[in-house]
């Protein structure tokens, strides 16, 4: 049986860090965890095109099997909601 991927994309802050242990605590014999540091970047570029395949738009975020979960699919930041809330105002 092949092992279940889980792709977690971070930044490297605390926040980041934070979710990146708990996917690890978590994650049982069957799993692979691959962590990418955004701000490292790969040297194959290939964090940089799973970004763009799975749409990350927010970090921390996790795919499982090639898969954006679904508590990770965020829109990032919403201009909207930002003016509604005051910004530039």
């Amino acid at each position: 049986m092949a092992k279940r991927l889980i792709e977690v994309f971070t930044v490297g802050c605390s926040v980041c860090e934070g979710a990146v242990q708990h996917v690890k605590d978590l994650s049982c014999d069957n799993c692979e965890v691959v962590v990418y540091d955004l701000n490292k970047k790969c040297d194959t570029f290939e964090c940089e095109a799973k970004v763009k395949e799975y749409v990350v738009k927010s970090v921390p975020a996790v795919a499982i099997n090639g898969k954006l979960v679904d508590c990770c699919n965020n829109n990032g930041i919403n201009i909207d909601a930002l003016k509604a809330a005051g910004l530039g105002q």
